[in-house]
């Protein structure tokens, strides 16, 4: 009986194994998870494109705090967040279009990517807006 345990426990061991190789990983000889190092070529594309990523979201934050600035400037009856919101929300939409336009992958894009990029946008629309309104 017990060896029989073993015996699934095993399979589900390589199992694991198996998914772990499929994201990239691969287990070392004393069980710790060792994540597969990429060559140098890798990291200049994902380096290249982080820069791609940060430029894009600068400009488009920086033509919102314009935008911002032409239509509302300081006598609004507008809530400054509810235009922050609707800048974040057509941020996230052009951006969808722009990156593949430029050959950024999105669909590797995960929570953390999005939030950064949109934070960006957010930052430099009211940092525009602010040095436009002095």
């Amino acid at each position: 009986m017990k060896k029989a345990a073993r015996q699934s426990s095993g399979k589900s061991k390589q199992l694991s194994t198996q998914d772990a190789s499929e994201v990239q990983q691969e287990k070392t000889a004393k069980g710790i998870l060792a994540v597969k190092q990429r060559t140098p070529e890798e990291k200049r594309k994902a380096h290249i494109q982080g820069i791609i990523k940060t430029a894009v979201a600068s400009i488009l934050g920086i033509i919102a705090g314009i935008l911002a600035n032409i239509q509302y400037g300081m006598g609004t009856e507008t809530k400054w967040y509810a235009v922050i919101t609707i800048v974040a929300i057509l941020a996230y939409y052009a951006q969808r279009l722009i990156y593949p336009a430029i050959k950024v992958s999105t669909k590797e894009f995960g929570f953390k990517d999005w939030f950064y990029v949109e934070f960006l946008v957010v930052d430099f629309c009211l940092v525009t807006w602010t040095l436009l309104l002095n």
